[in-house]
Formats: C-alpha cells, sequence, structure tokens
C-alpha cells in the first residue's frame, strides 16, 4: 500500500498526520496539461495538504499523468467518481471522499491562483465557513474568458452582494474553501455543474453563516477545453439567484416594526 494512504485510500502526511487541507480538482481528459497544475499547488502551498484529482472513466486521459506524479507529488492521489459522470458529481465524490476539516475545491485548468490557499485556509481557521477567492474585489482581476460569461458572472456576484446581501462579491466562483462541518449540514440540491458554489454560498448567507473572500485573478485556460455549459447551466444559476433576494426580502421584511 502506498504509505502516503491511510485505510480507505484517505492521504495522510509523511508523519502520518491526516492533512488539515483537502484540495479536490475535478478532471475530465486533462492528459499532460494537467501537471504543471499540480505541480503548482504541491510547490505552492504551506498548509499541510492532500490533491485528489476527480475523474469519470477509466480512460481519461488525466488519471495515467496522476499516477506517474504521484510517486513524486507528496500526498496525491486519484479517486473515481462513481456518483455519476460530470462536474458536479465529481465535485460531490471528491467531497465525500476526502477527511480534512477544510475542503478547497479548485479547478485542474491552472485559472487558480495556489499563492492564495494559505490565506484561505488562515481565514477558515479564524472561523469562516466559507471563503470565497474573489475576482470582484480590489485587488482582484479577471484575465481572459468568454466575454458575455465573464458580464454576467459580474453582474451575479455585484448585484447578489449589493442587493441581495451574500457577503462575497463572487458567489459565482468555484474557487471556495469550506468547513468540512458546514459541509456536513449543508445538504447539496444542485443538479447541473458549477452552481454549486452559488448554492453553497447562498445557503450559508441565509443561515448566517459567516463567509470571508480574498482576492485573486483567475485566468483562462490556455490548453484543453472548458466545460462550462452557459446555455445549459443558466436557469440553475438563475434558481438560486432568486431564492438569495426572496430570502433577502424576507430577512428585510422580519425587521419592519409592526403596525400598531
Amino acid at each position: 500500500m502506498d504509505p502516503r494512504r491511510g485505510r480507505g485510500g484517505a492521504a495522510v502526511s509523511a508523519s502520518g498526520i491526516p492533512p488539515e487541507l483537502s484540495i479536490v480538482l475535478p478532471v475530465y481528459n486533462e492528459g499532460e496539461g494537467v501537471e504543471p497544475v499540480l505541480r503548482a499547488l504541491s510547490a505552492g502551498i504551506k498548509t499541510p495538504h492532500e490533491l485528489v484529482v476527480v475523474y469519470d472513466f477509466d480512460e481519461d486521459t488525466t488519471v495515467p499523468v496522476v499516477a506517474r506524479l504521484a510517486h513524486e507529488i507528496p500526498n496525491l492521489r486519484s479517486l473515481r467518481n462513481d456518483l455519476g459522470r460530470g462536474v458536479l458529481n465529481a465535485m460531490k465524490a471528491g467531497i465525500a471522499g476526502t477527511t480534512g476539516p477544510f475542503v478547497l475545491i479548485s479547478m485542474a485548468d491552472g485559472s487558480d491562483e495556489p499563492h492564495v490557499v494559505d490565506p484561505m485556509v488562515a481565514l477558515a481557521r479564524d472561523g469562516a465557513d466559507i471563503v470565497s477567492a474573489s475576482r470582484y474585489i480590489k485587488g482582484g482581476h479577471q484575465v481572459g474568458g468568454p466575454r458575455l460569461k465573464r458580464l454576467m458572472s459580474r453582474a451575479a456576484g455585484l448585484s447578489l452582494h449589493h442587493l441581495a446581501g451574500v457577503p462575497t462579491h463572487d458567489p459565482t466562483n468555484n474557487f471556495k474553501l469550506y468547513q468540512r462541518t458546514f459541509l456536513a449540514t449543508t445538504p447539496i440540491e444542485s443538479s447541473a455543474g458549477f452552481e454549486l458554489a452559488l448554492e453553497l454560498t447562498v445557503k450559508a448567507t441565509l443561515a448566517g453563516s459567516r463567509i470571508a473572500e480574498i482576492p485573486t485573478t483567475w485566468r483562462d485556460r490556455t490548453a484543453g477545453q472548458s466545460n462550462f455549459k452557459l446555455r445549459k447551466w443558466l436557469p440553475h444559476y438563475l434558481h438560486w439567484y432568486r431564492v438569495a433576494f426572496a430570502g433577502r426580502i424576507r430577512r428585510l421584511a422580519g425587521r419592519r416594526p409592526r403596525a400598531r
């Protein structure tokens, strides 16, 4: 057995201590392009962590690359998603198949910044239930990507923050860190894809959970093909958008003094 793995395949550090942070990376035929991403994450994060690459099928071109790199990168392992194909189920399988008290969802395309992860962990240690890497606060940026997608993401994020009271400016960004305890008590209802981050952020807002954010620069992938399906997933995003505003209206109505 690989000494970096405990019972059930759970990774442990070289000292035998379970990692504090579980990094979940859903993949789909990333091939050799995943290598620099995994190396950057491993080298750029000081928090004791495991890198868990979640794939849908054995023929995925990412699988042999991870197998090769596992001999060099501490705490790297792959996990097969048996919940059903798709990025949503891959993220859910990654959450269920890890044990770290903090869970980070990150993309395997190099769009997320490894150097902001340790500050995100620090905010979680300080009590934040969700830490959002935000493109839309001072110091944050978004580089590349379809113009319409960028515009819609920014408009949704800022309107949810300023009008619906969501504590982060970037609720749709999936580059987020979660307390395991929050995930364990928050049922996931999403049924499409990357709407998961928005759902969890809206639910945390309505529950009064603590949400923090930190600036990040998101860069569109330079290799491979994005699996983001705007037309298919938009109705699901709009559902949680409406839920957030409905919750805001209920909160405001509850604060109004009763008529005498």
